[in-house]
């Protein structure tokens, strides 16, 4: 690793150690410390940049770089290596975590026998230095006649908010900006991300794109704001290539992101400007070329990019090609009749590998003459191109020419399987597509993805449009035949996915490439010439990927298409069992609860139930459960949970008795039996498989997370304040590893509650800042009214009101828009002590009054001897009598006990013991007396938590 270059004797020193790279050695006050050989490359990364962020990819690079390893080994490194340097003891920081993004050296640091601080990552001579964290394509090994450009991009960039290099089609656009991307990703920490907008057809998901390149999850109606989330106070440069088909959402993105996103930095390539506001283009012209070549020597032809480009593709079609000074001018001739147009340049010089250099030159010489090529229309180099691509089209067999146009409906890379699938019909068998793609793989007509070596092809952009306006050309049933043949394939391979384990979809890599066909064929399958049945199996069988890709909006979209198409025979089937499903959860999170959402979940349900398939009614019980609790309808939803232990015992399954009784003991939590919600939550813990990804797309959720966040709750209602506080810290750290944003979120929400019932208020202003920044870098709209409800509720508790009071009102009536009443109840509890803080009486009981009307009616149990005792505390400050005021105590206390709600118990005892304002006479110690005879908290009964 890099850190075994480091200057040998220099020593890192910070706190109480000093850190040698080149002795590979760690000490403590002098003292070597024992260190494993991982944890110690860790320590030696994230000195050398300390402060800066380094994404998880760019510590799995650097440290396991001869391996292939999980994040899993990473947190355990990182964990073992923060016990060992004590990090959060006696208030010594050495590492912080950035949520979802990676971590970063915090301490100050000296660098002692070194000439100065250690140099940070950056290209060598050669510039060939890829930081950690891109995905970049490979550059060219020698980008030529391109020196001026890439010296003036590379020092304008970095200060240009929206840069265009703007050409015709083959002029190298691409090209260029990788190698910028390349040369720049230093100076933005790697923070780069290139997106091909070749891939897609469909305008309406370029938002949808850029995330995905930037490696973003989407789970809202609004992928920008996410994108903006990200990126808004960090340093990035986007990369935008082939922008000219989608110039009208990519110019409004870009005027959003250089107005809410300053530090970003964007180059796009286009066939013309994008005219947003900003904008600065680079007009890139074509190769070099002698205009007239009679009279210049040999390096003389040579020193021209144009020629040297096309010698040296020609030299690498042909290793023994000899190039005189005759061929040179032959050679400079054709590149001037292909107006020094790289990507013609090129295809020609490949051609010369089969041809020679006078036969080339002289079959272009009769397909272009320099009259026709000198024109200037609206599309100069774009007629070039087309002569270019005419030329190599006239020189296919029949039957090149055929599975090249057939290939063009592939958008994006494809493998040899599918193209023998699709190119091939009863006309051309699939050994002639075999032997053709070896030909036209040769001539550069598609391109065979040798640098991943993941054995797919792809169409150059402009090679596909090409192959495509041949394959219209051929009439509508031949085009309707190859497209139907590109659905069936990837329907095929989508239903053959979902038949084997979900752990498939753990690699979203993959699925990302394949985006493109699966939106094309949907397109097809839904359009005016495709057919509907294979569009309804479609859009069932793409709804994990889209999940999995967190693209919920098109999976709700497609999903609404199928079911509104579907027919008579194919409803009440497994098939629109995985629409309805796929609908429900996906409005659920992307619309909020609306009634369509349960409506859809309800129906995949009562199919599931007519088929007898017990797994599924289980896996939709789990997501009509948290459905009806988002929305306050704690009855129905305990109604889910009891049968979904029905299910689960029929089942016999650890993994269903997991989920069920999860579901079952965060419903008897929510509706106040603690005792039984923890033994039920326990047992859900000892029965459910270690979380995964792929898991928690397919239920929706992560059972076994929410299982551990509510045991936690429980555990401080239960008078184990220690214990619930441990837990909440492990289960949120267990949640943000599965890189699940909802997930993460549930679990930050209901550990802010335990950190709030302690009062371990920093604690919780650390989960508050995390889960506030997840909804807003995720557009999650209910999350976002709820951190700004949490603020409030802090605030309150520090005994502040005025803002405070207004914040969580309006949190209160955001969510309550929303239809998620989950956090409805705790708000108006902090509501009503800010209420009292302002002795505001009158409006406190009114709150408290309608609330506990209210949480009797939705079978929302746990908070309600809270609320008695905070009625109780009105009325006492209000000088109600005092007998009033004890007797609410009195049934707060007997509730508490019937719960097993010590911790509220214990605060009701507080209560007891104040002494009463009215006038009436009470002899407290009676009370007192009856509290210690009620609250029961054996030492027996606070036994340790362990999880699973």
């Amino acid at each position: 690793m890099d850190a075994a270059k480091q200057i040998q004797g220099e020593r890192i020193c910070f706190g109480p150690f000093c850190l040698s790279p080149g002795e590979r050695l760690l000490t403590r006050d002098g003292a070597p410390v024992e260190i494993g050989g991982r944890s110690f490359d860790l320590l030696v990364v994230l000195t050398e940049q300390p402060g800066r962020v380094l994404s998880k990819r760019e510590l799995l690079k650097r440290v396991w770089s001869d391996v292939v390893v999980e994040d899993g080994s990473l947190r355990f490194h990182m964990a073992g290596l923060r016990r060992l340097l004590g990090d959060g003891t006696d208030g010594a920081r050495y590492i912080a975590t950035q949520v979802g993004v990676g971590y970063a050296f915090v301490a100050p640091i000296e660098r002692q026998g070194a000439p100065g601080p250690a140099p940070r990552q950056a290209p060598d001579d050669a510039g060939r230095s890829i930081p950690a964290g891109t995905n970049l394509p490979a550059r060219l090994p020698h980008l030529i006649g391109r020196d001026d450009d890439v010296a003036f991009l590379a020092e304008r960039v970095v200060d240009t908010p929206l840069f265009t290099i703007a050409g015709a089609a083959g002029v190298g656009k691409t090209s260029l900006a990788i190698e910028i991307g390349h040369r720049l990703a230093p100076a933005f920490d790697g923070r780069v991300a290139f997106v091909d907008f070749s891939m897609i057809e469909n305008r309406a998901v370029v938002p949808a794109m850029i995330a995905g390149a930037m490696g973003i999850a989407v789970q809202s109606d609004d992928p920008l704001a996410v994108i903006l989330g990200h990126i808004r106070d960090q340093r990035f440069l986007l990369l935008l290539d082939n922008c000219e088909h989608v110039l009208a959402p990519v110019a409004g993105i870009v005027e959003r992101v250089i107005e809410e996103a300053p530090m970003t930095r964007i180059l796009g390539t286009s066939r013309e400007p994008l005219r947003a506001r900003a904008e600065h283009v680079l007009r890139l012209d074509a190769l070099r070329y002698p205009e007239e070549p009679d009279g210049l020597s040999r390096d003389q032809l040579l020193a021209y990019p144009a020629v040297q480009l096309f010698c040296e593709r020609a030299t690498a079609a042909d290793s023994g090609l000899v190039i005189d000074e005759e061929a040179a001018r032959l050679i400079a001739e054709m590149c001037a009749r292909l107006g020094g147009m790289a990507l013609p340049i090129e295809l020609a010089a490949v051609r010369v590998g089969t041809h020679g250099i006078a036969a080339t030159a002289r079959q272009l010489g009769e397909r272009f003459s320099l009259a026709w090529s000198g024109r200037r229309t609206a599309g100069p180099r774009q007629q070039t191109l087309q002569a270019t691509l005419d030329w190599s089209y006239d020189l296919l067999s029949e039957t090149e020419r055929m599975v090249l146009d057939r290939l063009s409906v592939f958008v994006g890379p494809f493998s040899l399987d599918a193209a023998l699938e699709v190119a091939a019909d009863a006309a051309i068998g699939s050994d002639e597509v075999a032997i053709a793609l070896d030909e036209l793989a040769s001539k550069s007509l598609i391109v065979p993805d040798r640098a991943r070596r993941t054995g797919t092809y792809r169409l150059l952009e402009m090679t596909r449009a090409y192959a495509r306006e041949k394959l219209l050309a051929r009439g509508q049933r031949e085009q309707d035949a190859v497209a139907r043949r590109h659905a069936a394939f990837y329907l095929a391979e989508l239903e053959a996915v979902l038949r084997q384990d979900e752990s498939v979809l753990q690699d979203v890599k993959p699925l990302r490439q394949q985006l493109g066909n699966i939106r094309s064929a949907l397109d097809w399958s839904f359009g005016g010439h495709g057919e509907l049945k294979i569009g309804v199996r479609f859009a069932a069988a793409s709804a994990p990927v889209f999940l999995t890709l967190s693209h919920l909006v098109e999976c709700r979209t497609w999903c609404g298409r199928a079911l509104d198409a579907i027919e008579e025979a194919q409803r009440g089937t497994a098939l629109e069992l995985e629409l309805q499903a796929a609908l429900g959860i996906t409005l659920m999170f992307t619309r909020g609860n609306s009634e369509a959402a349960g409506n859809a979940l309800a129906r995949a349900l009562e199919i599931a139930t007519a088929l007898d398939d017990r797994w599924n009614q289980l896996r939709l019980l789990g997501r009509l459960h948290i459905f009806h609790e988002r929305i306050g309808e704690y009855a129905v939803a305990l109604g889910h949970a009891e049968r979904a232990v029905e299910v689960a015992q029929t089942l016999g399954e650890p993994e269903a008795i997991g989920v069920a009784y999860s579901l079952s003991g965060i419903s008897q939590h929510l509706g106040g039996d603690q005792i039984r919600a923890r033994r039920e939550l326990e047992l859900s813990l000892q029965k459910s498989p270690p979380s995964t990804r792929s898991r928690t797309i397919h239920y929706g959720f992560d059972h076994r997370n929410r299982s551990g966040i509510a045991l936690a709750r429980t555990l401080w209602l239960s008078g184990h304040a220690e214990q619930a506080q441990r837990l909440a810290r492990q289960t949120v750290r267990e949640a943000a590893g599965l890189d699940h944003a909802v997930t993460h979120c549930i679990a930050l929400i209901w550990s802010l509650a335990v950190h709030l019932w302690i009062e371990d208020w920093a604690a919780a202003e650390e989960d508050l800042a995390a889960f506030a920044e997840l909804a807003q870098i995720n557009a999650l709209g209910p999350y976002m009214a709820a951190a700004a409800g949490f603020r409030g509720e802090l605030a309150i508790q520090h005994g502040h009101t005025g803002e405070a009071l207004v914040a969580v009102e309006d949190s209160l009536a955001r969510l309550r828009a929303a239809r998620y009443e989950l956090l409805t109840t705790p708000f108006v509890i902090a509501l009503v002590r800010g209420l009292i803080l302002d002795a505001r009486l009158d409006e406190a009981r009114d709150l408290v009054d309608a609330t506990l009307a209210t949480c009797e009616a939705r079978g929302e149990r746990f908070a309600m001897p809270e609320l008695l005792r905070l009625k109780a505390q009105v009325l006492r400050l209000s000088g109600a009598q005092a007998q009033a005021v004890l007797a609410l105590l009195d049934e707060a206390l007997a509730l508490s006990r019937q719960q097993g709600a010590h911790a509220w118990a214990l605060k009701v005892a507080t209560d007891l013991r104040q002494p009463p304002l009215a006038a009436e006479e009470i002899d407290p110690p009676r009370h007192v007396d009856r509290l210690q005879e009620r609250i029961v908290m054996a030492d027996d009964q606070k036994r340790p938590v362990e999880r699973p």
